[in-house]
C-alpha cells in the first residue's frame, strides 16, 4: 500500500505541482484517509442523525477542526459562537410490520417490504396508516408544468386514490423535448413527485423503479426509503406528504397494469407527450397498514470559520455532508453497518484538510467557512436548514464549494461537476483546474439529477452561486476506461450498502488532488473582491440579482 501511495504522489506532483508550489499548502491523501478510516469505520455505525454515533462524529469533526486552528463559528450560544448549528427535525421510523397487497378480481397479491414495494415511513404526522382497498391510478410522469403547458392529471380527482409514477422526467429515454433532454429538471426528482402527490390531494404515490432512469439499482432503493425518514419541523405536514409514499417495482407495477388490461409500455411511451391521459387500473386496488413512530429530534451541523483579514463579511462556504444511513437491513454477508465511507466520510475528510490548509496558511481577505452538513442523506436537510436559517447572511456569501463522494480511484486528468452550475464559478473552477493541468468535463450523467441531489441545491434555489465538485474518471493510472469501470461498480454494488467501506486498495491521491483544486478555487475567491453570478438565461439569477444593493 504505502508503494502505491508514493507512486500516486508522484503524479500528483507532476499534475498539480504549479498549485503546490505557488502558495505551499500541502494536501495529504495518507490524512484524508486517515480521517475516512475513522469516520466510515464500524464503530461509527454510518453515522446516522439522532443516534449515539451523531454525537461521536460530532466530537470528531469538532475535534479535528480545533487542532487544525480553525474558529467555532456555529450558534452563539451565551454571546459566543460554538462549533454547532442546532438542526431541528422531525424523524419517522415504521414500527413493526408493513403490510402491503394489491386486490384484481378475486386475486389477493402481497407485496414484500424492501423486495416489490418500498414503503417509507409517513411524513404526514400519521402515527398509524392503514389503507383499504384504495383505487390505483397511472399518472405518467406526475408532473404538472404550466410554464409548459404539461399536466399529467389532467383534473382527475386524486383523492383517495393511490399515483403510480414514472421515475425521471418526460425526455429521458428520447433525449429532447421540453423538460432539458437527458438532463434532468427537478420534476425528474421523486422529492418533487411526493410534493406534487400532495399539491393534488392524492391518498399515496409510488415511484416505479427503473434502474437506468433512476440512475441506481433497487438495492440503493430499499436501503434508502426502509430506514428512517427525516423532514424539517412543518406546522402543516400533510399539506407536503401524502400518506403513502414508496416505491415499487417496475415488474410489479407492469403486472398491475396488464390485470387491468393495460401495457406498461405504451403507457410509457404516451406518458412521454403532453396528451397523455392519466389511466384508472379498473378492478386493482390497494391496501397498506402500518404504525410510525413520530418524534422531534435535535440535529447538528458543524460550522468552522478562517475569519478574513481585511472583509470579514464576505464569505466563501465549503459544504459536506457527515450523515449517512446507520445501521439497516443485512446485506448477502449479513452486514447491517452502512459505514458510507465514501459517501461520504471522504468528502468530510477532504473539507478537514482543505480547512487546515486555509488555517495554517496567510490570512485570506474574505473570511472561509466549512459547513459539516447533517441529514442529507434524508433530503439535503443540514444544508436546507442552514439556507432558510443562515448564520451569516446569504447576501454576503460570494460563494458555496460542496464536495460529495469523492473517488478513491486515483488521481484524473479530468474533473466535473453535478449538472450544469450556468455561473461565473463554475468558469472559475473551470481555469483553476486547467492550471492543474486538468480538463473539464460536463456532467457525464445529467439524467441522474446530481444538481439537485447535494447540499449546494438549498443555496442555489436561495441564488448564492454554488457548485458540487466530481472527481475526474480520466484516471492517470488505466485511463477512462478504468475510471468508468470503478464508477459502475461502485453505483451497483457500494453505493448506500454496507460495502461501502474503506479499503487498503484505494488511491487516495486522486481526492488529495480533488481537495488542491477545491481549495485554490476558495483561496482565489477569498483574495479577491470580485462576486461570481449566474448566466443571463439561469433559473437562479433573479433571487441573486434581488439582492445585489447588500454586496460592495
Amino acid at each position: 500500500m504505502k508503494t502505491l501511495l508514493f507512486a500516486a504522489t508522484a503524479v500528483v506532483a507532476l499534475v498539480a505541482g504549479p498549485a503546490l508550489a505557488q502558495d505551499g499548502a500541502q494536501i495529504s491523501g495518507s490524512t484524508i484517509g486517515a480521517h475516512i478510516e475513522v469516520l466510515g469505520s464500524d464503530a461509527f455505525e454510518g453515522r446516522a442523525p439522532a443516534t449515539p454515533s451523531e454525537a461521536k462524529t460530532i466530537g470528531y469533526m469538532v475535534e479535528q477542526l480545533q487542532a487544525a486552528g480553525l474558529k467555532p463559528a456555529g450558534d452563539l450560544k451565551d454571546g459566543a459562537r460554538v462549533w454547532t448549528q442546532d438542526v431541528p427535525l422531525a424523524r419517522f421510523e415504521i414500527r413493526g410490520p408493513v403490510s402491503a397487497a394489491v386486490k384484481a378480481g378475486d386475486e389477493t397479491l402481497t407485496l414484500r417490504q424492501g423486495e416489490e414495494i418500498a414503503i417509507r415511513a409517513a411524513a404526514n404526522g400519521a402515527e398509524r396508516v392503514e389503507i383499504k382497498d384504495a383505487p390505483i391510478v397511472f399518472g405518467g410522469y406526475g408532473v404538472v408544468a404550466p410554464e409548459r403547458d404539461w399536466d399529467d392529471f389532467k383534473g382527475m380527482d386524486l383523492t383517495g386514490k393511490i399515483v403510480m409514477v414514472l421515475v425521471n422526467d418526460p425526455d429521458f429515454e428520447a433525449g429532447q423535448g421540453d423538460f432539458g433532454g437527458k438532463a434532468m429538471t427537478y420534476y425528474g426528482r421523486w422529492t418533487y413527485k411526493y410534493e406534487e402527490a400532495a399539491r393534488q390531494g392524492a391518498l399515496g404515490l409510488l415511484v416505479i423503479h427503473e434502474s437506468a432512469p433512476a440512475s441506481y439499482g433497487w438495492a440503493t432503493v430499499k436501503n434508502s426509503n426502509t430506514n428512517e425518514i427525516f423532514d424539517i419541523i412543518r406546522t402543516e405536514p400533510a399539506k407536503a406528504h401524502v400518506p403513502l409514499e414508496g416505491w415499487v417495482q417496475r415488474d410489479v407495477a407492469a403486472d398491475l397494469l396488464a390485470r387491468a388490461g393495460l401495457d406498461f409500455d405504451t403507457l410509457k411511451a404516451q406518458a412521454q407527450t403532453r396528451d397523455f391521459k392519466p389511466q384508472v387500473l379498473e378492478g386493482v386496488s390497494f391496501s397498506s397498514a402500518f404504525d410510525v413512530d413520530v418524534r422531534q429530534i435535535i440535529s447538528q451541523n458543524v460550522v468552522a470559520e478562517v475569519t478574513g483579514a481585511t472583509r470579514p463579511q464576505e464569505r466563501i462556504i465549503y459544504t459536506s455532508h457527515w450523515d449517512h444511513l446507520g445501521i439497516g437491513a443485512p446485506d448477502a454477508s449479513g452486514d447491517t453497518i452502512y459505514n458510507g465511507a465514501v459517501d461520504n466520510a471522504a468528502g468530510v475528510a477532504a473539507v478537514i484538510e482543505i480547512a487546515r490548509a486555509f488555517a495554517k496558511g496567510p490570512t485570506p481577505d474574505r473570511s472561509v467557512n466549512f459547513l459539516l452538513v447533517t441529514a442529507e442523506e434524508k433530503g439535503l436537510l443540514g444544508s436546507e436548514y442552514y439556507a432558510a436559517n443562515p448564520l451569516y447572511p446569504l447576501e454576503t456569501t460570494v460563494a458555496v464549494l460542496n464536495l460529495d463522494a469523492p473517488s478513491p480511484a486515483g488521481p484524473a486528468r479530468d474533473f466535473s461537476a453535478a449538472g450544469d452550475a450556468a455561473s461565473d464559478l463554475q468558469d472559475m473552477l473551470i481555469n483553476e483546474g486547467q492550471a492543474q493541468g486538468r480538463t473539464f468535463k460536463p456532467d457525464p450523467r445529467p439524467e441522474a439529477g446530481g444538481f439537485f441531489r447535494s447540499d449546494h441545491f438549498p443555496f442555489v434555489r436561495a441564488g448564492v452561486p454554488a457548485i458540487s465538485f466530481r472527481s475526474g474518471q480520466d484516471l492517470i493510472e488505466g485511463g477512462l476506461a478504468a475510471g468508468e469501470a470503478w464508477s459502475r461498480a461502485y453505483t451497483a454494488d457500494k453505493y448506500h450498502q454496507p460495502a461501502d467501506e474503506y479499503g487498503p486498495d484505494w488511491n487516495l491521491e486522486g481526492m488529495a488532488q480533488d481537495a488542491q483544486l477545491l481549495y485554490r478555487l476558495g483561496l482565489t475567491l477569498a483574495t479577491s473582491a470580485d462576486w461570481p453570478e449566474w448566466k443571463v438565461g439561469s433559473e437562479f439569477k433573479a433571487a441573486r440579482d434581488a439582492t445585489a444593493s447588500a454586496r460592495p
